[in-house]
C-alpha cells in the first residue's frame, strides 16, 4: 500500500473515531441477528483495510489463525469473507458452488465495457458460460494446446541459446522474454514488435487493476479519483482499444490475402466465427469485435506473468535446494539422456518434476488470493450465515500452509511430499488450488502446466547451474511483490554452463 494511499485511509480512520462507538453498537446488532463468522471488530467506514498490511495474503492468513478457516471481515464498506483451509474452500468452490460463481463489480467494471464481456471478470450467467465455453472449445481445448507445440519448441531452443551466450543469466528476464514472445504468438500470431507492441500497454493496465483502489471498498469516493486510478485506466484501455482495433484489422487483411491457409492464432480462430453465436445454445449472444477484444485481453493478460512467474519460483526454489535439484537432473539424465533436449512427450514420465512443480505452487501461488467471488443469495456455510452480496476471498497461499494438511515443516521446500499422495493442481484437490476450482476455475490449466514444465526441464536438463561469486544458497532473496500476481521482488541471476553432449 503506497504512502499516498495511507494517508487517505489515514485521513479517514481520523474523521471517522467519533462514530466508533455507534459501529461496535451497530455490528453487535448485526451479529446477533444473523450468525456471521467470526472475526475482528470493522472501524466506521474502512472496516478492516488497516489490518490488510503490503502483503494481503500473509496480513488475512495471520488473522486467520486467530479467527478461524471461514473469516467475516469489513472492507471499507464490503462485507468481505476469507476462506483458508481446504475444507472451507470445498463449501465455496464446490459444495454450494453455483452460490458463489459470480464476481463483484470493481470500478474497471464501470469503467471499462471489456471488462464485463470478457471470461474472467464478467458476472455469472448465460453470457459467462458462453464465452467460457468457446474459450474452453476453440482456443484452450487440448487439440489446440497440441497445435502449438512447435511454437513453444521454438521459443524453449532460444531460450537455452540465450541463456548458453552469457557468463551471467538473469533468469528471471529471460524467462519472462520468452514466456512473453510464445504468448503473443499463440494470440497474436507473432511476437511483439514496434508495429504491434502491445505488451508495455498490458503491462500499464496490469499495473493499474493490481493497485489498491479506495473507492472499490468505499464506493461514495469514486467521484473523487482521489488515487488518479480512473484517469490512468481510461488513459491505457484507450491506448489498447486502439492497438487492438489495428491488430484486428490486420489479422482481417492477412486472412484474405492468404487465404486461412496459415496456422491460426486465437484472434484468426475468433475472426473466422465473426457474427455466430458465442454458443450454439444461448444464440442472443453473437460474436462482435467487442467480443474478441475482451477475451484477447483477458488470454495476454492472464497469460503475460503467471507461467514465468511460476518457473521463477520454482527454479529460485531448485536452487537453493541443491539436493533437489540433483534428483530432477537424475531423473531427466535417465529419462531423456544427454544427447537431446528434453521433448513435450517426456514430461508426463517426469514424475519428479511433477512434485517440483506441485511443490512450489504450493509454496508460491502465482494468484495468492484467488479472483474473488460475489454470493448470488443469502447462504449458510458450517453454520455461519453468509449475505448476499457478500465477497468471498479464498486464500490459497494460507491453504498451502495449513499444518494440518502438510504438517510443521510447510516453509520447507519437500517436492517428495506429493509422492504417491495424488494431489493434482487441477481444482479437483483443495489442498492445492494455484488454479482455483469449480465453475471459475482457470480454463487455461493444462498450457500453462505444459509450459512451466517445459522450460523448468529445459533449464535444468541442458545447464549446470552456479550462483554469482560469493553467493550461497540461502543468500537468494525470496522477497514478494505483491499485485495481480505475487511475483518475485528482485531478479534471479546465476551462471549457467552447458552440459548436454549436442
Amino acid at each position: 500500500m503506497d504512502s499516498s494511499t495511507l494517508s487517505i485511509l489515514l485521513s479517514l480512520l481520523f474523521t471517522t473515531l467519533l462514530c466508533f462507538a455507534a459501529g461496535l453498537l451497530f455490528w453487535s446488532d448485526l451479529s446477533h441477528r444473523r450468525r456471521l463468522p467470526p472475526g475482528p471488530l470493522p472501524l466506521p467506514i474502512i472496516g478492516n483495510l488497516h489490518m490488510l498490511g503490503d502483503l494481503p495474503h500473509r496480513g488475512l492468513c495471520r488473522l486467520s489463525a486467530q479467527y478461524g478457516p471461514i473469516m467475516s471481515l469489513r472492507l471499507g464498506l464490503i462485507p468481505t469473507v476469507v476462506v483458508s483451509s481446504p475444507e472451507a474452500a470445498k463449501s465455496f468452490l464446490s459444495t454450494h458452488d453455483a452460490v458463489f460463481a459470480s464476481r463483484p463489480r470493481f470500478m474497471e467494471a464501470e469503467l471499462d465495457f471489456y471488462t464485463t464481456k470478457g471470461v474472467v471478470f464478467a458476472e455469472y450467467g448465460p453470457y459467462w458460460r458462453s464465452v467460457r465455453k468457446l474459450c474452453t472449445t476453440h482456443l484452450l481445448s487440448a487439440a489446440r494446446v497440441r497445435s502449438f507445440e512447435g511454437v513453444r519448441r521454438e521459443e524453449v531452443a532460444s531460450l537455452k541459446e540465450s541463456a548458453a551466450a552469457r557468463e551471467a543469466a538473469d533468469l528471471t528476464a529471460q524467462v519472462t522474454g520468452v514466456m512473453e514472445d510464445g504468448a503473443f504468438r499463440m494470440i497474436l500470431g507473432r511476437s511483439t514488435d514496434g508495429k504491434h507492441d502491445l505488451k508495455g500497454i498490458i503491462q500499464e493496465s496490469a499495473r493499474v487493476a493490481g493497485t489498491f483502489k479506495l473507492a472499490d471498498y468505499v464506493p461514495f469516493l469514486r467521484p473523487l479519483d482521489l488515487q488518479g486510478s480512473t484517469r490512468r485506466f481510461k488513459a491505457v484501455r484507450r491506448s489498447a482499444d486502439k492497438l487492438l482495433e489495428k491488430i484486428i484489422d490486420d489479422h482481417v487483411q492477412e486472412a484474405a490475402r492468404y487465404d486461412g491457409k496459415q496456422q491460426q492464432d486465437f484472434i484468426a480462430i475468433l475472426l473466422s466465427m465473426m457474427n455466430q453465436p458465442l454458443d450454439p445454445c444461448e444464440e442472443q449472444y453473437i460474436i462482435d469485435r467487442m467480443n474478441i477484444k475482451a477475451i484477447i485481453l483477458d488470454l495476454i493478460s492472464g497469460s503475460l506473468e503467471t507461467s514465468s512467474t511460476s518457473i521463477d519460483w520454482a527454479f529460485s526454489e531448485l536452487m537453493r535446494n541443491p539436493q533437489a535439484m540433483a534428483r530432477l537432473q537424475e531423473e531427466l539424465e535417465t529419462v531423456v539422456g544427454l544427447t537431446r533436449m528434453v521433448e513435450e512427450s517426456d514430461l508426463p514420465k517426469l514424475k519428479y518434476l511433477d512434485m517440483v512443480v506441485k511443490e512450489s505452487m504450493r509454496l508460491h501461488p502465482v494468484v495468492p488470493l484467488l479472483v474473488p467471488r460475489e454470493s448470488m443469495e443469502d447462504a449458510v456455510i458450517n453454520e455461519w450465515s453468509i449475505p448476499k452480496k457478500s465477497r468471498i476471498i479464498v486464500n490459497v497461499w494460507a491453504i498451502g500452509r495449513d499444518p494440518s494438511v502438510w504438517s510443521g515443516n510447510t516453509e520447507e521446500f519437500i517436492p517428495e511430499r506429493f509422492a504417491d499422495n495424488g494431489i493434482d493442481v487441477k481444482g479437483h484437490h483443495f489442498e492445492l488450488l494455484p488454479f482455483g476450482s469449480g465453475r471459475r476455475g482457470c480454463p487455461g490449466v493444462q498450457l500453462g502446466l505444459i509450459q512451466v514444465k517445459l522450460v523448468l526441464a529445459q533449464l535444468a536438463h541442458c545447464f549446470e547451474w552456479e550462483l554469482p561469486e560469493g553467493m550461497a544458497p540461502s543468500d537468494i532473496d525470496m522477497s514478494e511483490r505483491f499485485g495481480l500476481s505475487l511475483p518475485r521482488a528482485n531478479h534471479l541471476l546465476s551462471v549457467p554452463t552447458y552440459r548436454l553432449l549436442v
